[in-house]
């Protein structure tokens, strides 16, 4: 059954994405549920990066329809209409801090971008409470990028992504390159932002525990296309060849026995979610 337009945070349908010659996306339909946190996963070179990009403006597809909280992407803005990316924030992979700014000038970035009139001394004090809003210690706000680490450069990229508080939140792979104390402290604060703040979670990862420990759905990239959308008992019942290796194989059946052996497997006739269910 297809999902109410009210119901959906982004829709994507028939996107295609190319280079040249070489395509990376043909027919590619979606579905975010609003409120929902969506783990997006695919083997290298299906896109994962190019698909956010294409969802927030930085990438021109070369077909298709995007629709971000009831706004198509491209279509020129009505009066009046406030820009739409104040309503999403962006967590790129590795933090893309600006090295010159410290945390909290980072943080400003934004604030100064879309609320060039504001009180200096607000914006202050929002950056100061974004800050702490991800757990970093007080004295971060001061500190340069070149301070910090890996960890905290994760945490202050995502509060300079929470500080317009946006209804959307893109995250490209937020725990790689960590830890698995410091991705777990990180999928943590994920779940209690996303509780807390109301918001929709559009994730790429390829963290198996992360899919597990936080994600409502998964959505699967393969063949240029989204090939499913599901929980992960329900991808996990899947004969497509990609994702019973990605979900069955060693590392998965670790991740899944470290959260307690849940219920691996459903009803075949349960199936999986279409990724657009009036064009399956």
């Amino acid at each position: 059954m297809s999902e109410a337009p009210s119901d959906l945070a982004i829709r994507i349908e028939d996107l295609e994405n190319r280079f040249g010659d070489h395509a990376v996306h043909e027919g590619l339909n979606l579905d975010v549920r609003r409120g929902e946190i969506i783990g997006v996963v695919g083997g290298s070179g299906t896109g994962k990066s190019v698909l956010m990009r294409s969802v927030i403006g930085l990438q021109t597809p070369s077909h298709g329809r995007i629709e971000v909280l009831g706004r198509e992407m491209g279509a020129p803005r009505a009066p009046g209409e406030a820009d739409i990316r104040s309503r999403w924030g962006v967590l790129f992979q590795g933090g893309a801090l600006f090295s010159t700014l410290t945390v909290a000038e980072n943080v400003e970035v934004p604030l100064k971008e879309f609320y060039p009139d504001m009180d200096p001394e607000l914006r202050h004090e929002i950056a100061r409470y974004k800050v702490s809003l991800t757990g970093l210690p007080d004295n971060a706000a001061a500190k340069y990028p070149s301070e910090l680490s890996g960890g905290m450069k994760k945490r202050a990229g995502l509060a300079r992504a929470l500080a317009l508080d946006p209804e959307l939140l893109f995250l490209d792979e937020p725990t790689a390159g960590l830890d698995p104390i410091g991705a777990a402290a990180f999928d943590s604060l994920t779940r209690e932002l996303h509780e807390t703040l109301g918001l929709t979670v559009f994730l790429i990862t390829h963290d198996l525990d992360t899919l597990h420990e936080i994600c409502d759905r998964v959505a699967v990239l393969a063949d240029k296309r989204v090939i499913a959308v599901g929980t992960i008992p329900e991808l996990m019942a899947s004969d497509h060849p990609w994702i019973h290796e990605y979900f069955g194989g060693p590392r998965g059946r670790s991740a899944l026995m470290s959260r307690g052996g849940e219920q691996t497997h459903v009803a075949k006739d349960d199936g999986l979610d279409s990724p657009n269910p009036a064009k399956a």
